[in-house]
């Protein structure tokens, strides 16, 4: 085998899948098809649960740095309204202005660390796969190549050739808008009023956030304590434009006028995208040896929430790959002491259900977005009088950043923390003082007993070489123990003062199903 695992696709996802399976163990290569990192920031920041996921590996610090400016404040655009989370003091939902471009060089950067092998250049044109692996063949700039894994995994985008030769159907749907963005400083001849609007030389006030015409969607984002402004249009047009061609302040100035009927006078632009937007999900994300994840696997028709979903199929997967990978290594390719046989489907099941969560509001958006009577402007004033209520505000703040995902656990009964993200608890031991958010930093499952339960450790003594097993307490414990998993997902809690000979049987049926059979 030339890799264990061979990883299609040097985007973020990509790149975020590597550096995973390199903390458990395991040798990616990955094939990119493009000599060098691409400039066009076809995002502009990371948002969701992924910045806390970024926390737990303890990288989120690292990637703020690279922030420039300020951290925005938590407001968020929703089919052309606004999902203000300001007034909440602990917002579900925060984002990070990082454009791809430098997103993808940290990732390449923490990969290089780790050892990850980056090969640029060569385009996948064969994958093919027997019980033993997949031989994938790329062309390079000398010929072309043939490479052979134990498993591959196409993060190559929306037009993924992994997906297309492995035959995963790819249903949905293409809207026919296009959507500009840009981040820009303006002539000095206009100003930016206290609210967000717009006073331009020899026109009237532009108002803050969307302004609605007969040709489409216009918004601003501005502040009077800010030089960056934030603009917007929606158009539908029939136009198919290549995401390789990078959009300039003249395609803007011209969307904009043909929307608005008056230009908006840039100065500099220090962001400009074009997309197009498409509700598409993979039927399935694993066909034996072969799997996708990213933009390969589903597309979104609204922005900021595609990165969220692939790197966290990433994280996801990455786990319970390394256990297919490592119990082959030891065991042959039909028995594996390291996971259980249907740990690998459950990346399709848990992820699958993620994305529909996410096409659900990100297709709520495209109703909002699109239509233009009277019912749905009363339909928009409706929604926005809804969120000035902290509880459903707090609801779709958790549904835009993926926190609200809860995956289902096996067991007859099991707690209400099962399948939740593990919250960052504060832990006293005898070494100090520590958090769970520490301990995630390697990547390993940890076993945390919070009320010094002898039966709960000695439950999880076969398991001792592949789950890292903690004494602590803390504060309000939510649990007596927590079985947290490598994606930082709860596999198992034991409820607070429990009758101690109930706990070690669902404990060991949950270390046998998420980390194989103990030794």
């Amino acid at each position: 085998m030339d890799a264990d695992v061979i990883i299609v696709g040097a985007g973020p996802t990509g790149l975020m899948l590597a550096g995973e399976l390199r903390l458990a163990g395991v040798r990616p290569v990955v094939l990119e098809q493009h000599a060098q990192r691409r400039d066009i920031p076809k995002a502009g920041g990371l948002g969701g649960q992924i910045l806390e996921l970024l926390r737990y590996r303890g990288l989120l610090e690292r990637y703020e740095a690279a922030c420039p400016g300020q951290l925005p404040a938590p407001r968020f655009p929703f089919g052309g309204v606004h999902v203000d989370l300001t007034s909440l003091q602990d917002p579900p939902m925060h984002a990070l202005p990082l454009p791809q471009p430098q997103l993808e060089q940290l990732l390449e950067e923490r990969a290089g660390e780790l050892d990850v092998d980056i090969r640029r250049g060569r385009r996948v044109v064969g994958v093919s796969q027997d019980e033993a692996g997949v031989t994938v063949d790329a062309r390079c700039p000398d010929g072309t190549r043939r490479l052979r894994a134990r498993y591959v995994v196409g993060c190559d985008g929306a037009r993924s050739r992994v997906r297309e030769l492995a035959g995963f159907a790819f249903p949905g749907t293409t809207y026919p808008e296009v959507n500009r963005l840009a981040q820009v400083t303006l002539s000095e001849a206009v100003t930016i009023r206290d609210d967000g609007g717009l006073d331009l030389p020899g026109h009237d006030t532009i108002r803050p956030g969307f302004t609605r015409t007969d040709h489409g969607l216009f918004g601003i984002g501005a502040s009077p304590t800010d030089t960056t402004v934030s603009l917007y249009t929606v158009e539908d047009e029939a136009t198919a434009y290549d995401d390789d061609t990078p959009m300039t302040v003249t395609e803007l100035q011209g969307s904009i006028q043909r929307v608005l009927g008056l230009q908006v006078p840039v100065a500099t632009a220090l962001r400009l995208s074009r997309f197009t937007f498409r509700a598409h999900q993979a039927e399935r994300y694993r066909d034996r040896r072969i799997l996708v994840a990213g933009d390969a696997a589903h597309l979104f028709p609204a922005t900021g929430v595609a990165l969220n979903a692939g790197m966290l199929d990433a994280v996801n997967l990455a786990w319970k790959l390394a256990a297919a990978v490592n119990g082959q290594a030891y065991t042959g390719p039909t028995v594996n002491d390291w996971a259980h046989t249907g740990l690998l489907d459950t990346y399709h099941s848990e992820r699958h259900l993620a994305a529909a969560r996410t096409m659900l509001h990100t297709q709520a958006q495209v109703a909002l977005r699109r239509a233009h009577d009277p019912a749905a402007e009363a339909l928009r004033e409706v929604f926005q009088e809804l969120l000035t209520d902290e509880a459903p505000l707090r609801r779709m703040g958790a549904l835009i950043a993926g926190t609200d995902i809860i995956y289902p656990m096996p067991g007859a009964s099991p707690h209400a923390l099962s399948g939740t993200f593990a919250p960052d608890l504060r832990l006293h031991g005898e070494r100090g003082t520590t958090s769970v958010a520490k301990l995630m930093h390697t990547a390993r499952p940890v076993l945390l007993d919070l009320a010094d339960r002898e039966d709960v450790r000695e439950a999880a003594g076969g398991w001792r070489q592949r789950v890292d097993v903690h004494t602590a307490k803390t504060d309000d414990r939510p649990a007596d123990a927590l079985l947290i998993r490598p994606d930082g997902h709860i596999a198992w809690a034991a409820a607070v003062d429990e009758p101690t000979d109930t706990s070690a049987p669902d404990l060991r049926e949950a270390l046998s199903t998420w980390f194989g059979a103990p030794r």
